[in-house]
């Protein structure tokens, strides 16, 4: 007798595993792993977790009517072409399993998010990369490892580790460069963090053709990763896929609730924006100050390299980061084994963050 086998290439994907949130034997730790938002979410969006409480028995808005029509009239979107899903991750999925599959082809950047290879080989496709040059997306190799099988280019603009980002005029020159019936989904997870004249999240290349959808999510600037919430803007004839592919009730009430306070309440974005401005530069200054090399980042987050000298190495210092309690992210699963991500933190966490490299490198 055999057991029930999944299909071919399902046994090939590497679980995700998400950023660590505590070390054994270690009663505080300072968690700068997962890139969440260094403040928390907005007090009116935990107030409107707390309002909705007593309606939990309720099934949620499964169009996520009130939220998508707040989006729509932020940007100036058509709220009919919003989806909502369970953190941008869900609709990543969803892209592939409807636009892809066996014989398929998924293109990304090298060190792309990891979740476009999983979300690739789930639905039978097979994940490609193109080269980067330092370490940032390059239009001409993404384009130039387009061949007849491919289905979907993802974009993370700006990329997670990297912090780096391709300005608009490069977007949209890949996405000119595609065929028509390949799919370009840009990743906006870290947009809100953004100031730079030559950036935006490609929400406007969706309105000038039918092959371009932006994703975005409420896990990073908003703070609400623990409880999965994410939309999509795309043309119709994506949308509708999207539509009928998603669970019916997919984003429960109390991200709903939480994310439509939190969207509104700009005050307090604009807080954390300042926030995640002042202490980006001043960490990055920090670091490398110490002489190790800090790639520019425009995310909340920054990726640090560390030398190949034995006991001074990427390994090493991460080893001696979580001694002290300060758990952040090693990245050999993206290919960059000599790097370690450091999520911007509290201002006491990345005093500590520093001092805890200092001693690393100095000790």
């Amino acid at each position: 007798m055999t057991a029930p086998a999944p299909r071919p290439g399902i046994m090939d994907i590497r679980p995700y595993v998400g950023g660590e949130s505590a070390i054994e034997g270690v009663s505080r730790t300072v968690k700068l792993s997962s890139n969440e938002g260094a403040l928390g979410p907005s007090p009116k969006a935990m107030e409107a977790v707390r309002a909705m409480t007593a309606e939990m028995h309720r099934y949620p808005d499964g169009g996520a009517e009130q939220l998508r029509q707040a989006i729509a009239a932020r940007y100036d979107l058509d709220a009919n072409r919003i989806v909502c899903g369970a953190g941008s991750d869900e609709l990543l999925g969803i892209l592939c399993r409807a636009f892809a599959g066996p014989g398929d082809e998924v293109l990304y950047s090298a060190h792309g998010f990891l979740m476009y290879s999983i979300a690739s080989k789930a639905c039978g496709a097979t994940p490609v990369t193109a080269p980067e040059v330092e370490l940032t997306a390059n239009v001409d190799n993404l384009l130039k490892a387009v061949t007849p099988r491919t289905k979907i280019v993802f974009l993370a603009n700006p990329n997670n580790p990297t912090g780096t980002y391709l300005p608009a005029t490069e977007v949209e020159r890949l996405r000119a460069g595609l065929p028509a019936h390949v799919l370009l989904v840009i990743d906006a997870a870290y947009a809100e963090f953004v100031t730079r004249n030559d950036f935006t999240s490609g929400l406007e290349l969706v309105d000038s053709g039918d092959n371009t959808v932006v994703c975005r999510t409420f896990s990073k600037m908003f703070a609400l990763g623990g409880l999965r919430l994410g939309w999509a803007y795309g043309p119709e004839n994506v949308v509708g896929v999207l539509n009928r592919v998603r669970n019916p009730f997919n984003v429960s009430s109390a991200a709903l609730a939480a994310g439509l306070a939190a969207f509104e309440d700009t005050d307090y974005a604009d807080l954390c924006k300042r926030h995640n401005d002042y202490w980006l530069p001043w960490l990055s200054g920090k670091i490398a100050a110490l002489g190790l090399q800090v790639v520019p980042s425009v995310g909340n987050f920054v990726l640090v390299r560390f030398p190949a000298t034995a006991g001074k190495d990427a390994a090493s210092a991460d080893k001696f980061l979580r001694s002290r309690g300060v758990i952040v992210r090693a990245v050999a699963a993206y290919g960059l084994g000599d790097c370690l991500r450091i999520t911007i933190g509290t201002g006491e966490e990345n005093q500590v963050v520093v001092d805890t490299l200092t001693e690393f490198v100095k000790g």
